[in-house]
């Protein structure tokens, strides 16, 4: 797989107290998070998987936008969707005690749960539902399609407040995509 090589050696690592930190605001810079998880420097792609992640350990969200920063600076940069693609999935055990464990383009890791919620809204682009997943401190990343699709072959039907909804289970908690009948009906 194309991620797996890019991944190695990345995760693992502690992450810095951003969230501690709140520098002045010193502007913008030329720094672009594309829809498909790539990065791009003055219109440039970064190549550079280890500068990515580096870049990515001091990406803070504050309000709806995206700063990277240190101790002593806030530098705003444009994020066209969220800054995180999920491109890897791994289960844990089965049914409702399952885990359903994320790895994004930059290596970061989340448990599907009570703290890293999965969420399916509406995409801006194609008017279809897109699943995200929160990875830390309000940053999410987009389930890439073909995780999705692992995704959605964990799925089963459970019933809220009287409706039968599809989704998944993971560490307890049931995520639904939406109404049974709606997912069923796209589906065919």
């Amino acid at each position: 797989m194309r991620y797996a090589a890019k991944l190695e050696g990345a995760g693992g690592r502690s992450l810095p107290p951003v969230h501690l930190w709140n520098p002045e605001y010193c502007g913008e810079i030329d720094l672009v998070i594309k829809r498909d998880g790539a990065w791009f420097h003055e219109g440039t792609p970064i190549g550079r998987a280890r500068l990515v992640r580096l870049f990515s350990t001091v990406l803070k969200r504050e309000g709806g936008r995206h700063f990277l920063v240190t101790p002593v600076e806030k530098l705003g940069i444009t994020v066209e969707d969220v800054p995180f693609v999920a491109v890897l999935m791994r289960q844990e055990g089965e049914g409702k005690g399952q885990q359903l464990i994320f790895t994004t383009n930059v290596g970061d890791e989340a448990v599907a749960g009570p703290v890293h919620r999965l969420e399916f809204r509406k995409d801006a682009e194609t008017g279809e539902g897109a699943p995200y997943i929160d990875i830390r401190a309000g940053l999410e990343a987009r389930i890439a399609r073909a995780v999705y699709y692992d995704l959605v072959a964990l799925g089963e039907t459970h019933q809220i407040d009287g409706e039968e909804k599809f989704g998944v289970w993971s560490a307890g908690v049931f995520f639904p995509f939406g109404p049974a009948s709606e997912v069923f009906e796209k589906g065919s």
